[in-house]
């Protein structure tokens, strides 16, 4: 009998137990500022000082952070089904990495890397962008932070979509269910007759749209899960 194939989905939920705070607060600002302001390319052109720092500072927190038990169990579970997980992330932080993942998929890019908007070329970076660092590869003084802004396209997505087709089971674990493309993934699912859970802390904007949605820490459901699943 073949493995079933998992594409599980993380948000900002699961990175918040390693005290990292969720960008996005009640009132909708990221971290005291309007996401408009530091979260779209004209905001980069308008005053790029601002954006860098606004990265240089997430960054520079990852260092105080560790990844948690959800981490760790995403980790085991790909240890145990190998390419019959497919591990996609809505976070920029590197913690699903440093707790043994090696196929993760970054849809909106990562903090700890840099995107030459001259020569194209992506580069691993864990020092300030501020002050115009030049480019390894080119030395143009023309790096940004390697994220995906609002007004552009995902990373991956047309991969993501072929691993939602072809799966058995979608799980999403720690998302708002407000952030297109991802929160219609459970849709996608759904539209090929997957079966869909979700692991929050609180309900989602698309709770309602899972055959299955448990609440509490994912320090807590997602080990159990991971546990269940394999125990099967």
């Amino acid at each position: 009998m073949r493995q079933q194939r998992v594409v599980v989905l993380t948000g900002a939920g699961i990175s918040a137990e390693s005290g990292l705070a969720t960008f996005r607060d009640a009132g909708g600002l990221w971290e005291g500022h309007d996401p408009m302001v530091v979260a779209t390319p004209e905001a980069f052109a308008d005053d790029p000082d601002l954006v860098q720092r606004f990265y240089d500072e997430r960054r520079a927190a990852l260092g105080q952070v560790q990844p948690n038990a959800a981490h760790r169990a995403l980790a085991r579970l790909e240890d145990e089904l190998g390419t019959n997980l497919y591990l996609v992330t809505q976070n920029i932080d590197d913690l699903h990495e440093r707790a043994g993942s090696s196929r993760v998929h970054h849809m909106h890019g990562r903090l700890r890397a840099a995107w030459c908007t001259s020569c194209g070329e992506r580069h691993e970076w864990t020092s300030p962008l501020i002050g115009e660092p030049p480019c390894p590869s080119c030395t143009s003084a023309t790096l940004r932070p390697d994220v995906v802004w609002f007004g552009e396209v995902p990373y991956d997505m047309h991969a993501i979509h072929e691993a939602l087709w072809a799966c058995d089971l979608f799980v999403s674990i720690g998302t708002s269910g407000l952030v297109y493309p991802a929160a219609a993934f459970v849709h996608y699912a759904i539209g090929n007759g997957t079966r869909t859970l979700e692991l929050n802390l609180d309900a989602s904007d698309g709770s309602s749209d899972f055959h299955e949605s448990r609440r509490g820490r994912a320090t807590e459901l997602v080990p159990a899960w991971v546990d269940e699943l394999l125990d099967r």
